[in-house]
């Protein structure tokens, strides 16, 4: 593994770069890390976003005060999306194939990581657009591993068009898939103690009044509602899906 610290003379919160060969995606993958203590915060990128995209929208330096006060230590996840959800040229099975094994990184590379560094008992689970699809996802398929999800302009359901968003499995449905859309399997669990962790969480959506992600988020609301367990979807003025309004939304719920 390599890595490497930098401080710059502007930059008083510890900021690491660290990459690393992944055996379970077979290439190297990288992340950011901002902080030096507090609760863990694992970043999800959006769409076509890189380990960098969180610095890049400037959404740390809205955070730094928590940040460098060690409330909160950010790792910045790469993306893969263009080789699972966006991979148009591979069968459904195979992106959601692909998928698996980011999450499965991210459990068993990234998680053994984060503990290395800090072992503070706090996981956030956090997200924009793509990405809170990503953070709501294996937060609700692991709760035991979370204690907080903050999502920012979800989308919860990836099989079902919405306005100029298609299905990103072009109508292919199996055990995989559904097990991979919250709003699919969430209604059905009964498992009391996966129940039990879910309650336990702190669950934060919010959602522009005008997103056409919005219905997608009322219905995981409602779902969340129905299994009783506790969670806050916040309406955002006007659509309010980029990065000019997640760095007003992160400092009030991250």
């Amino acid at each position: 593994m390599n890595s490497a610290s930098s401080v710059l003379p502007a930059y008083l919160m510890n900021r690491e770069y660290h990459k690393w060969w992944s055996p379970r995606l077979k290439r190297d993958m990288e992340l950011l890390v901002f902080g030096h203590a507090g609760a863990k915060v694992l970043v999800f990128p959006t769409r076509d976003g890189r380990f960098f995209e969180y610095e890049d929208m400037r959404m740390t330096e809205v955070l730094r005060e928590k940040v460098e006060a060690g409330h909160l230590q950010l790792y910045c996840l790469d993306g893969i999306n263009s080789e699972s959800f966006y991979c148009w040229w591979a069968h459904p099975h195979g992106r959601m194939q692909r998928h698996g094994e980011f999450e499965s990184y991210i459990l068993e590379e990234v998680f053994p990581f984060m503990q290395g560094k800090n072992p503070h008992p706090c996981v956030i689970s956090h997200g924009c657009s793509m990405g809170a699809y990503h953070a709501a996802n294996i937060a609700f398929r692991h709760p035991d591993r979370f204690a907080k999800l903050v999502a920012f302009s979800g989308r919860y359901d990836l099989t079902k068009p919405v306005d100029s968003f298609g299905d990103l499995l072009d109508s292919h449905y199996d055990e995989t898939v559904y097990f991979n859309m919250p709003t699919h399997f969430l209604g059905n669990l009964e498992c009391a103690e996966t129940l039990e962790n879910l309650r336990r969480m702190d669950i934060v959506l919010v959602i522009g009044e005008e997103d056409p992600f919005r219905a997608n988020n009322e219905c995981l609301s409602r779902i969340l509602h129905d299994k009783n367990i506790p969670h806050r979807l916040h309406y955002w003025s006007e659509r309010a899906h980029c990065g000019h309004y997640w760095r007003q939304m992160a400092p009030h719920f991250v």
